[in-house]
This record gives C-alpha cells, structure tokens and sequence, in this order.
C-alpha cells in the first residue's frame, strides 16, 4: 500500500498537507487544484498498471456528471474517470471531457464513441443517442436493450454489509445516504442502497425510520447528519450504522469522535466505494470495495467492440468486496 510519504513526494507537497487533505481538515487553507492533484496520485497509486505503446487509436470523448469541484467531494466519480483514463492511454486513444453543462460542444466533436460517467436523464440520454451510437453508460443502466452499462449491485453489497451486522449481533442499525436528481432536475434518483436497506431490515422487523437520515453525498453533509443523529437519540443512538459512501462515512466519523462516542466499541460504520481515503482516516474505514478503476477499464474495452461492430447490447456487474478495517468488528 502507498503511504502518505510516497504521496506527498508524487505530489510535491508535504506530508502534513497530504494527512490533512485525506482526511478533509476543513481548517486547511490549500486550492482545489493541490486537492484534485493529492487526491489523484492517492487513487492512481492505488492501482497502478503498466500500459502498453500502440499506434494512435482515434478519438473518443468523457463525459462526467460531476464537476471537477464535486469530484473532490465525492472521489468514487474521480476513480472511475482514472479508470477510463489509464485505459484510454493503453489502447493509445485521445480523451475529450466535457461535463453535463457543455456536453452540447460533442457535436463539433469528430469522435468513435462515448464513455457517460453518472446518471443521465431520458432526456439527457436521448440528446446523446444523436450524438453518437456507440455510447457506454457507467454507474447507470438507462435502457439494457440498447446500451451498454457498467454498474455495481448495490442491492447485493448492502445485504453484504447488513448481514455483517446482524450477525455480530447488532439491532439497532441506521443509515446516512444521500439523494440524488438528475442534473436537468426532472426527476429525483432511486437509490439501491438506501430502498434495499429499508426493504430488508423490514423483513426481519428491524427496520426503523427515525434511524434513516439522507443528505448528499460528501464529507461535511455526513458530518452534520451525524451530529443530528448524536442529539436526536443520545444514548439510544444505533450500534451500527451503514453509510452509503465514504465521504459521508468519512464525516460521520468525525462526528463521532468529537462527541467522544467510541468507534468501533460504542458505534460501528460501515461505508461504501473503498476510496483511498479510507484507509487513511482515524479509526481507518470499513467498507464496501468498489473496483471504480475496473469499471473504466472495462468501459473502454467495452466500448472497442461497439467500435468494431457489436450490436448486441451488454449489461457488465462489478462485483464487490467487504473490506473489514478499523471503524467495526
């Protein structure tokens, strides 16, 4: 595993600067592009692969759904992007990136396909159907019949996390998600994470609304759920919680700790995505592996059989791993 020393001499910044922007110190006065630089080389570090020398392959453009502003916030989107990158350079093809307020200008664009990273509306998804045939959709499926999606079972991996919980004997489990819409604002995103919890501490009659808090999905939005949670319930606060990702898992952490509230002994997390952050924070985070590299790997092997003449529409799950750290037993 990289250490922070290895990170901060990449960067070329210190190591303090390095500790203190992995684990999000809001009093550290320091640019979005220092972060987006430290956060990148952490995640880069995390699996990096030799790429091999090939001809130029042509042209395919990126489109994200978050802005590099909310990639900081949120590192699973950043991971992915990585992915397709490194990926791209091995199968020597140029990248254009646009986000979803410019992703008009791909008209002008002379490229062989498209990697969508998000969610994306109908609407959104149709204005991109004319732009170009061969689209993959990564961390959404918007219609399997046509195209080609990358996506995680996030119903599978919060069984995962449950079942963990209820088998060390916990009964009182709550949850910190966050809740989306779509970037055109016509309509609000169903999560798996947070309708497969519910569904299934309801089964077995364990399922309480006054421990589901939602907010977005970052850092200070997880910290302030938290703290609402700590004073909402006292010494009735949940044994457990699962957080939908490690952002959020990240600030609910330091919630806690300042509170004085004792992770693991007094409250478990559990987090999702396995972000390089993770295993830098204080008690280093359980959660949830998201292989985020493989899906823009696979995104852009994908996409090359669409280059080359598949039809047939595929549907590709990621599997997941739970990784156990410090923040539960």
């Amino acid at each position: 595993m990289a250490t922070i020393k290895d990170i901060a001499q990449i960067a070329g910044v210190s190591i303090a600067t390095v500790s203190r922007v992995l684990n999000y110190d809001s009093t550290l006065s320091v640019g979005d592009e220092t972060k987006k630089r430290i956060f990148e080389v952490a995640e880069k570090l995390s699996y990096r692969k030799k790429t091999a020398r090939k001809q130029e392959s042509g042209k395919i453009a990126l489109l994200q759904w978050y802005t590099e502003k909310e990639e900081l916030e949120d590192l699973y989107y950043m991971s992915i992007r990585l992915g397709v990158e490194n990926r791209c350079q091995h199968h020597k093809f140029h990248v254009t990136k646009y986000f979803q307020d410019n992703f008009q200008d791909l008209k002008q664009e002379d490229i062989q396909g498209l990697i969508a990273i998000g969610k994306f509306s109908s609407k959104q998804v149709s204005e991109l159907r004319a732009i170009t045939g061969n689209i993959i959709f990564v961390d959404t499926s918007p219609d399997e019949e046509e195209f080609d999606s990358i996506v995680i079972d996030f119903e599978r991996a919060t069984k995962k996390v449950l079942d963990y919980f209820l088998e060390k004997g916990h009964q009182q489990i709550g949850y910190l998600g966050g809740r989306e819409t779509f970037k055109d604002k016509t309509s609000i995103i169903e999560d798996q994470r947070e309708s497969t919890f519910k569904r299934y501490l309801e089964e077995k009659g364990l399922w309480k609304e006054a421990f589901m808090y939602y907010g977005i999905f970052s850092v200070e939005n997880g910290y302030a759920l938290m703290k609402r949670a700590i004073d909402e319930h006292g010494d009735n606060l949940p044994t457990a919680f699962f957080v939908g990702n490690d952002s959020m898992a990240v600030g609910a952490l330091k919630a806690l700790l300042e509170k004085g509230i004792s992770v693991p002994n007094r409250v478990n997390i559990i987090g999702v995505n396995d972000i390089s952050v993770s295993k830098y924070v204080f008690p280093s985070l359980s959660t949830v592996k998201v292989y985020t590299e493989l899906m823009g790997e696979t995104a852009v092997d994908t996409l090359l059989e669409r280059i080359e003449g598949r039809k047939t529409a595929k549907k590709i799950f990621i599997s997941t791993k739970l990784v156990i750290r410090n923040s539960s037993f």
